[in-house]
């Protein structure tokens, strides 16, 4: 079977030896610098394993690993870092990764816990769907990231791609300050006039969408971003 590697590394010259030694060995790779667009890539390439750089720029890979274990709480995640100290690697864990690779390293080892990983998550999943994941209970309402739903106490509302990423987002980070500028750069990959005039309008509309229930908000912090308010009740 080929299997595909979504490989996020800003060193090119590591990039190249890394993606052309997986592809003799039969792997499909999509490498790219950063992972601004993280979710966009995920949806588009479907990967079985991602490996993560840490030091990234733009956006970092333990704030891209909890990204993609929020939406895709099954995909593994391999960290690629020259971060060893003993805390580096519980942060690594702790934000969705299932394996850590110091570097330097060899190709050998790389492909040996690629394969490890796409078997574990082969015998996990068994008999579920690819695309099977929980509901998260926000308040009064349901979440179905996988569905691009969410459940309200009247109606059910189908979520756009953008809203879904922004949610997903949110949801990450309850009762918790949200830069608006990082939140831009996850989602577009651009901070700009024009991207934060869009962020204003599904903003609005998520905010629309949670107002008939009770214990949820989208509360702006003047000059920073965002406090996905919900109360105990809910996530």
């Amino acid at each position: 079977m080929n299997y595909k590697v979504l490989y996020i590394e800003d060193e090119e010259h590591l990039a190249s030896i890394v993606k052309e030694t997986l592809q003799i060995k039969g792997y499909s790779v999509h490498h790219q610098k950063e992972g601004t667009k993280i979710l966009e890539l995920i949806t588009s390439f479907q990967p079985d394993v991602c490996v993560l750089d840490i030091m990234l720029p733009y956006v970092d890979g333990y704030s891209l690993g909890r990204t993609i274990r929020q939406v895709y709480p099954k995909l593994p995640i391999i960290f690629l870092t020259a971060k060893s100290q003993t805390q580096d690697i519980v942060d690594g864990f702790s934000s969705g990764g299932t394996d850590y690779i110091k570097k330097p390293f060899s190709l050998e080892e790389l492909m040996v816990r690629i394969d490890n990983q796409i078997l574990i998550q082969h015998r996990t999943k068994s008999n579920e769907k690819k695309t099977t994941q929980q509901e998260i209970k926000i308040g009064h309402f349901r979440y179905a990231p996988h569905l691009m739903k969410l459940f309200g106490p009247t109606e059910t509302i189908k979520l756009s791609n953008r809203e879904t990423e922004i949610l997903n987002i949110l949801c990450m980070s309850p009762n918790t300050p949200i830069d608006r500028r990082e939140l831009m750069k996850m989602i577009w990959g651009d901070d700009s006039y024009f991207i934060s005039r869009n962020l204003d309008v599904y903003i609005r509309r998520l905010r629309e969408y949670f107002s008939p229930g009770t214990g949820v908000e989208i509360i702006t912090l003047k000059g920073k971003g965002y406090n996905f308010s919900v109360s105990d009740e809910g996530l």
